[in-house]
């Protein structure tokens, strides 16, 4: 799918502050959000020192709740005397709903749903039989949550792809295309880190935190190193994506 643009916040962040060799500085003293109307009515924008800093594309930086404008402003406002990219999540996503997804919205929904038809949650362990069963429990509601939303998902057996229902795909993608911009870029966020598009739905609609999302999509690890231990890497790394999915969560709830 390389005609598809960019979809990680991260690159578009990085395209958007002009990678360069130098630390870009803070060059602003007040963060605010003010309200105003749009083309799809009321919006908010971000202001530094009373200017609206520009996305990647040079678009301002609008965003269509105050809940949202304001988790977006408050990175801005966090910034120390260098503009570190990394820790402004919700900026990076507002930039690529802007910038990007609102150009793509058929191809994210086309990446979304291609989830569902290898959706985590449809490929449980086949031993032990502790992990077998505490998927089954845990796994299993939510395979039922997503039949309820027209999703209903087949169970591989072991490794072996199972091809899922067309019609079941198709309503993830629809339902990816009901979400505007801002939740839409949320969601292809969010559904590659969990590996699972009923998660990430489940998360998008709040039915799940994305605290508990994140656990659910790693029962097996977690297994693992139950038994094994985990090395400092590692649980660096599981840490960092675990603040991912309760980044989504935020986001998610500021939309509405």
């Amino acid at each position: 799918m390389s005609h598809i643009p960019p979809l990680d916040p991260m690159v578009a962040a990085k395209k958007g502050f002009r990678e360069s060799e130098e630390r870009l500085k803070r060059f602003w003293k007040t963060v605010d959000v003010a309200e105003g109307e749009g083309a799809k009515g009321r919006e908010w924008t971000v202001l530094l020192d009373g200017r609206a800093p520009k996305t990647p594309a040079h678009a301002k930086l609008t965003l269509p709740t105050e809940a949202a404008a304001r988790l977006v402003a408050d990175e801005w406002a966090a910034q120390g005397e260098f503009i570190a990219p990394e820790t402004m999540p919700a900026t990076r996503l507002a930039s690529t709903a802007i910038d990007r997804v609102s150009q793509v919205r058929e191809a994210v929904a086309d990446e979304v749903a291609a989830y569902a038809g290898t959706d985590l949650l449809c490929y449980p362990a086949e031993a032990p039989g502790s992990l077998v069963a505490q998927q089954a429990r845990e796994w299993g509601p939510w395979r039922d949550w997503a039949g309820d939303l027209g999703v209903p998902l087949a169970v591989a057996e072991g490794i072996t792809h199972k091809p899922q229902d067309p019609a079941a795909v198709a309503r993830v993608r629809e339902l990816a295309l009901e979400l505007d911009d801002f939740a839409l870029t949320g969601l292809a966020a969010a559904v590659p880190l969990l590996g699972s598009a009923v998660l990430g739905l489940a998360v998008q609609r709040g039915a799940l935190t994305g605290e508990a999302a994140f656990d659910l999509s790693r029962l097996d690890e977690a297994f693992q190193e139950s038994r094994w231990g985990v090395d400092e890497e590692n649980a660096a790394r599981t840490a960092a994506r675990r603040a991912e999915a309760v980044l989504f969560d935020r986001w998610f709830r500021a939309l509405g």
